[in-house]
């Protein structure tokens, strides 16, 4: 009886011993089936080529505001920050020696002008006279002081010009139009002419200039892509101005010059363009960042979140064969277009992208792939039967 019962025991921890290795080994690949995966079909398709680029704002225009004539300053004219129009008065100096300059310039004048008639008059009478009660000698000289009196009467109307011009340079003026700045001198302090220090300066901020820097070395590629065809440039370049808070300027920009040299510290070419910024949220010195569009390439959009990026830049991305296998392939990409990369070459038309169930995946493994779709938020969905 005990022999028995022991029997049927060790018949028992046996049968457990055996359950339990048969749940603790995994079926085999066969016996699962193939690993379902989530395919899109690739098409070559032309696709916008952009390049993002950091950026710097520059004034379209400013002007430092120095006196052309020396005194002391007498009346500020204008608002800080206020708009200015070309010509507008900004400063006043003291005018009392530049108004005794244009009386004495207007006197000297005047005494030039006596004289020419009392000159000319000599001429005629010394040229009525000749060869009676006149010599040569006396016309030539009379000739002289005539020409000589007309030579002051130029002379001084050339200093009453210069005396005149100089008292209308003691209203110092905007000479373009923009914002003006804070005054950097007081009512009272003494100028001078072409002095160092600006009285104020005033910038005209709309339209405003970006300086964009674009690595030379991806220049140089670009240009070879586009002497190979594979590149097709627009016939004007467009871009977006992204600011400092990740908000999109309003207005594209127009390319205004690239630079003829390269930065020898940062090896970049700097390319300006041109910006309305009628609402002058973009400030001079503002570091801003700018998406070129360079054309159009025949590519492949292949989504980021199907890709690996090794670490010499090379981008890996699983297939779907026709036998129903998995296979990885290795291409490079020409940039990126919103959430993918823009591929040339190690993709054919009709291939089977995996982008989703990638986790384990190994080369050869067999495959059902299932077709889906992504959306711009990188969302895969399954495609819906008809």
């Amino acid at each position: 009886m005990i022999a028995s019962r022991t029997a049927s025991l060790i018949v028992l921890a046996v049968s457990l011993a055996s359950a339990t290795a048969w749940a603790q080994t995994p079926p085999s690949e066969a016996a699962r089936g193939p690993a379902k995966v989530g395919v899109i079909e690739m098409r070559l398709q032309p696709v916008r080529r952009s390049s993002t680029v950091p950026g710097r704002a520059v004034a379209f225009e400013q002007a430092n505001i120095r006196p052309r004539v020396g005194g002391i300053v007498t009346e500020i004219l204008y608002t800080p920050g206020a708009e200015l129009a070309p010509g507008t008065p900004m400063f006043r100096l003291d005018r009392t020696q530049y108004e005794a300059a244009v009386e004495t310039a207007r006197a000297a004048l005047a005494r030039a002008q006596a004289a020419l008639p009392v000159a000319l008059a000599t001429l005629e009478r010394a040229r009525a006279l000749e060869g009676s009660g006149s010599t040569r000698a006396t016309v030539e000289s009379a000739e002289a002081a005539a020409a000589s009196a007309r030579a002051d009467v130029q002379s001084a109307e050339a200093a009453l010009n210069v005396a005149e011009t100089e008292l209308s340079w003691t209203v110092v003026t905007s000479p373009i139009e923009g914002i003006a700045g804070v005054p950097e001198v007081s009512v009272g302090d003494l100028v001078t002419a072409g002095q160092g220090d600006a009285l104020a300066t005033v910038t005209r901020l709309d339209p405003i200039y970006v300086d964009m820097f674009e690595p030379s070395a991806r220049i140089l590629s670009i240009q070879d892509q586009i002497a190979r065809g594979e590149l097709k440039p627009d016939e004007t370049l467009e871009v977006k101005l992204t600011l400092e808070n990740g908000q999109t300027h309003a207005s594209g920009g127009t390319l205004v010059a690239p630079s003829v040299t390269v930065s020898p510290t940062t090896g970049t070419q700097d390319i300006r363009f041109r910006f309305d910024n009628p609402d002058h949220r973009i400030l001079p010195g503002m570091f801003l960042r700018g998406e070129v569009v360079l054309g159009t390439v025949q590519a492949y959009l292949v989504p980021q979140r199907a890709t690996t990026l090794g670490r010499d830049g090379t981008l890996s991305a699983w297939v779907a064969t026709a036998d129903g296998k998995a296979e990885q392939r290795r291409f490079e990409a020409r940039g990126t277009h919103e959430n993918a990369w823009i591929v040339t070459a190690g993709l054919s038309e009709g291939d089977r992208l995996i982008i989703d169930g990638l986790n384990g995946l190994r080369d050869g493994a067999a495959v059902k792939p299932v077709p889906v779709t992504i959306d711009a938020m990188g969302v895969v969905q399954d495609v819906k039967a008809n």
